[in-house]
């Protein structure tokens, strides 16, 4: 007689295990008191249309009537999705967070016309206010952005149409939110023994990482058939975004999709593309890695289920409470009120929603707004996997923690670009600790796995992914054909090269990973996971190795930076040149170490 283990639904799920979602409204009744509000306060921003050349003190104004508005904004955006993020079968919640995308629309209308007529002022104009205003001189790097990308401001109309289409444009990400999270069901993964265990994208990451071989094969198939059995829905919904992409490009008159990412944030389109290149130089580092694990493994065959099986018997097991004081305890060289703020967020204040619930959506994230705390979303399994998780998300976190408390609404958010440095900053510092810490061999080896794991996700398949990004842009930008077979059988190519011969190659399952990742409906972002790792390892080899007395105040002095810089002057103010190939070429001889490491160790 076999067994199920499945799922709890959310409602059984410990309140200590879930974030704080009251510390932004009580309950959802002042939710939607706040969505009315909101509906209230527009009016009195749109009242500053056509005022804004007054004066410098009419601007002011008009500046603080925006930051109160993308506040609250903020706000209502965090609650609805965090909540439906974590039940994808409550209805209600799903309602809310539809509501609130249509309400961001609405206020993005609203605030459609403040660029625009900024422009209209002239730039000359704008300066001269800033620097002979004193409550007035902030304004002066949002004016010198805006002068950047001027060329790609449309008229005050026009912008508000854009941002009106915001709402509707939402529709692939909602619907593959839904279909990912909701409505997909795979068959459970089968044991060994006959036991049968309930896969969900809370459970996926611990089935992957299962010692029994048959766990780990059964669950990476039936989740890939899971995608498969709707690769062409899943198809339309990512080609519907990707045109959405070169739609918005071409409205804005920048070169290509990948020019529209990138030049906002002043980061060159080469930066990007030197990236690519030296990640495929440098595939023959993963090849030797898959041989390595063959043989660990004393395999015949390697499959890519066995790409996260644990080398020991001795699966170390970290509990949330130890973890945290792990990563406290790691993160020391940051100082104490870095420490202390960590520590109460995941113990006190809880930050942290780490239940493995049913309808609980993939993967992990770190979210809030201007005025909220910082909250994460994980499926945490006492393993060094979900102590890593756990790491890389407060580095999300605490980043956002301190870009709030230093700089106003208007420079609170960080660029996309350096986003996954602080994450991995703290991925690499806590490994740093364990590393010279926790001596046990199997120890040692887990938290290499851990590493390679965390390489593998961010310096194998987001790059393998940006390839694959490129290419479909590229022949969405030609009105080249797309469908479900044509994007499988591209990005199966692109894997081909990454396995090589080492890894039994599964043409389809493998092929329809795209379907299985959100970061697809962000307009090339999965790249920044490799420039992220390799400025995060430079920075934290700085601060753990002590060579830079200055180190610590300048990573400290980047996260408090928030947006108030250019993503790639930010890092080399804190220490790292991401527009050469150097910090990329480095990282990567980080993970060739770590495999010879590995090597030994396992000899």
């Amino acid at each position: 007689m076999t067994e199920t283990t499945s799922l709890p639904v959310r409602s059984a799920i410990p309140l200590e295990e879930t974030w704080a979602l009251e510390s932004i409204f009580p309950t959802p009744a002042d939710w939607d008191s706040a969505c009315k509000a909101l509906e209230v306060l527009l009016p009195s921003l749109s009242a500053y249309q056509g005022r804004l050349g007054e004066s410098p003190q009419v601007l002011l104004e008009a500046i603080q009537k925006l930051e109160e508005v993308g506040t609250l904004m903020g706000k209502i955006m965090t609650y609805a999705n965090n909540a439906s993020s974590v039940d994808t079968f409550d209805q209600a919640a799903t309602a809310r967070a539809g509501q609130a995308r249509s309400v961001g629309a609405k206020t993005g209308a609203a605030l459609a016309f403040f660029d625009p007529e900024l422009m209209s002022i002239g730039f000359d104009k704008l300066k001269a206010w800033t620097q002979a205003t004193p409550e007035l001189t902030f304004f002066a790097f949002y004016v010198e952005k805006l002068e950047k990308r001027s060329p790609h401001v449309r008229s005050g109309e026009v912008e508000q149409v854009l941002a009106l289409a915001g709402d509707p444009f939402s529709g692939a990400y909602s619907i593959f939110n839904m279909l990912n999270n909701g409505d997909l069901k795979f068959a459970p993964a089968t044991a060994a023994d006959g036991s049968q265990l309930e896969i969900g994208q809370s459970s996926i990451g611990a089935l992957v990482t299962h010692p029994d071989r048959q766990v780990r094969r059964s669950a990476w198939q039936n989740y890939a058939d899971g995608y498969l059995a709707f690769k062409n829905t899943s198809a339309a919904i990512l080609t519907t975004a990707i045109k959405q992409d070169v739609f918005n490009a071409r409205v804005r008159g920048y070169a290509s999709s990948l020019h529209a990412s990138l030049e906002p944030n002043n980061v060159p389109v080469e930066v990007f593309h030197n990236l690519i290149e030296v990640f495929k130089q440098n595939l023959p580092t993963w090849h030797k890695y898959w041989r390595l694990r063959r043989k660990a493994l004393k395999l015949e065959t390697f499959g890519v289920y066995d790409i996260k099986a644990p080398l020991t018997e001795s699966k170390p097991v970290v509990p949330y409470a130890q973890a945290v004081e792990w990563i406290c305890e790691g993160m020391a060289p940051l100082g104490e009120e870095y420490v202390n703020i960590l520590r109460r967020g995941c113990l006190e204040e809880r930050w942290v929603d780490r239940a493995r619930n049913r309808g609980k959506r993939e993967g992990a994230f770190s979210s809030g707004s201007f005025g909220t705390r910082p909250f994460i979303m994980m499926s945490y399994a006492d393993d060094v996997f979900s102590l890593s998780t756990l790491a890389h998300e407060l580095g999300h976190s605490m980043h956002s923690y301190y870009s709030r408390a230093n700089q106003r609404f208007l420079y609170s958010r960080y660029g996309l670009f350096v986003a996954e440095v602080a994450s991995n900053f703290n991925q690499a510092t806590v490994r740093d600790y364990l590393m010279r810490t926790q001596s046990a061999p199997d120890f040692q080896i887990a938290l290499i796995e851990e590493a390679m794991s965390n390489y593998h996700r961010y310096f194998f398949i987001m790059p393998t992914l940006a390839r694959f990004e490129l290419e479909m842009h590229t022949r969405a930008e030609k009105g080249a054909p797309l469908s479900a077979d044509i994007l499988i059988g591209i990005l199966a190519d692109f894997f081909k090269e990454g396995y090589g011969d080492e890894v039994e190659f599964d043409r389809d399952r493998i092929g329809i990973t795209w379907a299985q990742f959100l970061h697809m409906y962000m307009n090339f972002y999965v790249y920044q996971y490799a420039t992220g790792i390799s400025g995060a390892h430079a920075l934290s080899h700085a601060v753990t190795s002590g060579s830079d007395p200055d180190a610590v105040s300048r990573y400290l002095d980047f996260l408090s930076s928030g947006g108030s810089r250019y993503p790639l002057a930010a890092l080399q103010k804190a220490g790292v040149d991401l527009t050469t190939p150097a910090p990329v070429e480095s990282a990567f001889g980080v993970l060739a170490g770590l495999v010879n490491r590995l090597e030994t160790l396992i000899d």
